[in-house]
């Protein structure tokens, strides 16, 4: 039995639009979803899954598909890159753990 996904709103918003910009990557490109699936060792299927921002997909599947449209996995880079409340609390010398508390 699968364990379901509980998502904010939010987030199945923001990948929502993450799905579409990867097909609209993939259309300015003019490939066909067939090649795009085959380069990134998909179903075409999952393609599908992903350009409408399924959140059940492997985020290795959507990392795939970006490397699949020439590189831009690269992109992925980017998240968290910027963490502003992190740098914030260590410029306040604030103690970081390096792992998160054990729950009780």
């Amino acid at each position: 039995m699968k364990k379901e996904i509980v998502l904010l709103p939010q987030i199945l918003k923001n990948l929502s639009i993450m799905g579409e910009q990867i097909k609209l990557a993939r259309l300015r490109r003019n490939l066909p979803a067939a090649l795009i699936s085959e380069r990134a060792g998909i179903t075409r299927q999952t393609l599908i899954k992903i350009e409408k921002g399924d959140p059940t997909v492997a985020m290795g599947h959507y990392a795939s598909v970006l490397h699949a449209l020439n590189n831009m996995d690269k992109d992925l880079l980017l998240v968290a890159k910027d963490d502003i409340l992190g740098r914030t609390i260590q410029d306040l010398n604030r103690t970081v753990n390096k792992r998160a508390t054990k729950r009780k």
